[in-house]
């Protein structure tokens, strides 16, 4: 079973981003065309691999297949749209981002830790 499951609906991301005033969310913005991306996302896989906390929901969202869903946190969270990209949020709010190389292992384990 994967520790992150894919939204690809607004529905789920709206259920998500609800949740997030009880639970924290942290989503990978994900681009399965770009080498980049697929970096980030074992980077992501790594870090989920080592015991991450289990009081926070991990998603994953494919930016090209879910284009309405990854605009819509964009909107919601009012952070630049960049993909590769990591969100922490909490209480419906932009608790943490950064994309590209800075998705690591050391990096999420620094912040989300």
């Amino acid at each position: 079973m994967l520790p992150w499951r894919e939204i690809t609906t607004l529905e789920e991301w709206n259920e998500a981003y609800t949740g997030s005033q009880e639970r924290p969310v942290v989503i990978l913005k994900h681009s399965t065309t770009c080498p980049v991306s697929a970096n980030a996302l074992d980077e992501f896989e790594q870090y989920l691999s080592k015991e991450p906390s289990k009081d926070v929901d991990y998603l994953l969202v494919k930016v090209i297949e879910s284009r309405p869903v990854s605009n819509q946190i964009a909107e919601d969270l009012q952070v630049k749209h960049a993909s590769p990209q990591i969100i922490l949020v909490k209480n419906k709010e932009n608790g943490w981002n950064t994309s590209h190389y800075a998705i690591t292992v050391a990096h999420m384990t620094a912040v989300l830790n």
